[in-house]
């Protein structure tokens, strides 16, 4: 499904505590455990044809806790295991910014950091994204004033025992642009 001039709409996932169950600063792949029914949940945005973007803070970056290698190699990992169970994730942005950090580098305000809009405004630009079919799924209301910021409606599910599947088959199933 395509809309004006090959833009798709996107599926924007918060990570913790949406697709991995939130046990304080997870980066660690042997930590990965996911909510419920998160690939059941990503297969059903797959085959609607909607891009699925990862959009998280990762504050445990500016914390000094882990460094961005270990972010990206936690994604690589959790994008592998998803696979296995037929799920796919297009694209992880993730937000290493927080104002009290103590690596410098990242120890500010950042528009990437949710509440801000940065991320999901980036990928909407680099993945030619229509944002008038997309929608964020979070579990925090940061994850909705993102959405809001971004021009999206934006959907809040409980954490760690949230049903992507079910909250998916009811976001498709109440959008006209979707068959539900």
């Amino acid at each position: 499904m395509s809309g004006a001039a090959g833009r798709r709409p996107a599926a924007f996932l918060d990570r913790d505590g949406v697709i991995n169950v939130d046990e304080g600063y997870v980066f660690r792949p042997e930590a990965l455990r996911f909510t419920p029914t998160a690939a059941s949940g990503i297969r059903l945005l797959n085959a609607a044809g909607l891009l699925v973007i990862v959009a998280t803070n990762q504050s445990g970056v500016a914390r000094g806790l882990y460094g961005t290698a270990e972010v990206e190699a936690f994604h690589a990992h959790m994008a592998a295991a998803l696979a296995v169970e037929g799920a796919r994730i297009d694209a992880f942005y993730y937000s290493p910014y927080h104002r009290d950090g103590s690596v410098a580098e990242y120890a500010r305000d950042h528009e990437d950091r949710k509440p801000g809009p940065g991320m999901l405004l980036r990928a909407i630009r680099e993945w030619n994204v229509d944002p008038a079919g997309s929608f964020m799924i979070g579990d925090k209301a940061s994850d909705m004033a993102a959405a809001s910021r971004a021009g999206i409606p934006g959907h809040l599910v409980e954490p760690d025992t949230c049903d992507l599947a079910a909250e998916v088959q009811r976001i498709l199933g109440t959008a006209a642009a979707y068959p539900g």
